[in-house]
């Protein structure tokens, strides 16, 4: 199944791109599921539809409302973030039932269950992995997700996750459950209990199912802004955080553009108005530096014109995908695009598991010049970097790399284990990291 996650940075439009995405898609024969993090009113506003929330007492696997008909081959449904928090919180409670009743501690209530920061993330990852579960009857997932910041976090919170469970509870001492009836018999000898590894397993198994649908070659990311200074650092930012995280970006939309203004002196030609002029050349000058950036990593450009109104209903929705014109890089250069929908063919089918069986070439590459310079380089592509927004550390054999407000923990190759770091670039939108072989580890040529 094809899945477009649709971020940008806050106020961009993201709820409009996703569901006018989903329409356009559904128009064109795809069956098409709409799934919103949104609790407020803009996703029943920009579809013209009710979005209910879970029956009482429903504790099905999808962790979403009842999905609502918009037209025909598209159903939308919000993420039941409370639900999803509650049922949780009451499978805990079930689960630690002995504990608290070893310390004398009540459980609460299910209406005392009130969702905690962090319950939105998980809801969202849950319902990326029931989406993917069994014979899912859609073609296309469209999920509107939060703004890029939290986004990107988000989409790197399971591969997060499972390092500290395999620090905290490593497989060694998960191998040791069988004796652990002899261990405790010896004195100083603490063993966790038998649930808490059962309860790891598990959400080890949870977490890689889910990080395996947002590595899939089947999941990117559509990347939305309106055009303008602030707005376009900003998803410079987002765009080298995803890059981090390994998200593919198919797709950047420009939202809200206003027309060309042939004048600037209120002449009857000036279609936006003299007072909008600065405006407008503000926004087509930040327009084309984000489209020179992102053609040539050959990232599909769609620009969607403002309206002039909010769009409200499929009828807005049809008008601002019917409208709407992307450029993309083809065999023979720039070409025209097919909009909203140009990027949702071409990619591998799902495997029986409902996700993508075919491997994507591997970007981060380390290229051997031992013989050449005495270093091996790898080659970490972070397009939208900027060199004073690095962080680079190692540790034992891992790499922490730090993108301004990003960080991830990367596992070295078996190669570049026996290195030393003996220096770092950042080249044409890559961070080249520089590693000179250990004499003491290197393997010597007879």
């Amino acid at each position: 199944m094809r899945t477009v996650l649709v971020t940008g940075p806050g106020g961009a439009g993201r709820t409009t791109t996703a569901a006018a995405t989903a329409l356009a898609a559904a128009r064109q024969g795809r069956r098409v599921l709409l799934l919103t993090s949104d609790r407020g009113p803009a996703p029943e506003a920009v579809l013209g539809v009710a979005l209910p929330a879970p029956p009482v007492g429903d504790e099905g696997p999808a962790p979403w409302g009842p999905p609502v008909e918009v037209t025909p081959g598209l159903r939308a449904a919000r993420i039941a973030v409370g639900e999803h928090f509650r049922d949780r919180a009451r499978e805990l409670q079930d689960r630690g039932a002995s504990l608290f009743d070893l310390l004398g501690a009540t459980p609460l209530d299910a209406e005392e269950l009130t969702e905690l920061p962090g319950a939105e993330p998980l809801a969202i990852l849950t319902a990326l992995r029931a989406a993917h579960t069994g014979d899912a009857p859609w073609d296309l997932l469209v999920v509107d997700m939060p703004p890029a910041p939290e986004t990107i976090r988000l989409l790197a919170l399971p591969e997060q996750l499972r390092r500290y469970l395999r620090r905290l509870l490593p497989p060694e001492r998960q191998a040791a459950r069988a004796l652990r009836p002899m261990l405790a018999q010896l004195a100083g000898v603490p063993m966790p209990a038998q649930r808490l590894y059962e309860t790891a397993e598990r959400w080890e198994a949870e977490l890689a199912a889910v990080q395996r649908v947002i590595e899939a070659r089947s999941t990117t990311v559509r990347l939305v802004v309106e055009p303008g200074p602030v707005a376009a650092e900003a998803v410079r930012v987002a765009r080298a955080g995803l890059a981090l995280q390994s998200c593919r970006i198919d797709t950047l939309v420009t939202n809200r553009l206003f027309p060309e203004t042939p004048g600037t002196d209120g002449a009857p030609g000036d279609t936006a108005g003299s007072w909008l002029a600065g405006l407008v050349d503000e926004q087509r000058s930040a327009l084309k530096a984000l489209r020179e950036e992102f053609l040539v990593d050959a990232v599909t450009v769609c620009e969607l014109p403002h309206l002039g109104r909010g769009p409200r209903g499929t009828g807005d929705l049809d008008e601002l995908a019917g409208r709407a014109r992307s450029t993309a890089v083809g065999g023979t250069g720039i070409v025209e695009g097919d909009g909203l929908t140009g990027e949702l063919d071409g990619r591998p089918g799902p495997d029986a598991d409902g996700l993508s069986s075919a491997e994507e070439p591997d970007a981060w590459s380390v290229e051997d010049r031992i013989a050449a310079d005495g270093v091996l380089v790898w080659r970490l592509p972070l397009p939208g970097a900027h060199r004073e927004g690095l962080d680079l550390v190692r540790r034992g054999d891992e790499l922490i790399v730090g993108v301004g407000p990003f960080r991830r923990v990367l596992p070295l190759p078996s190669a570049l284990r026996r290195c030393t770091v003996s220096g770092a670039a950042l080249r044409d939108g890559a961070l080249c990291v520089r590693f000179t072989p250990d004499p003491g580890l290197w393997p010597r040529s007879s």
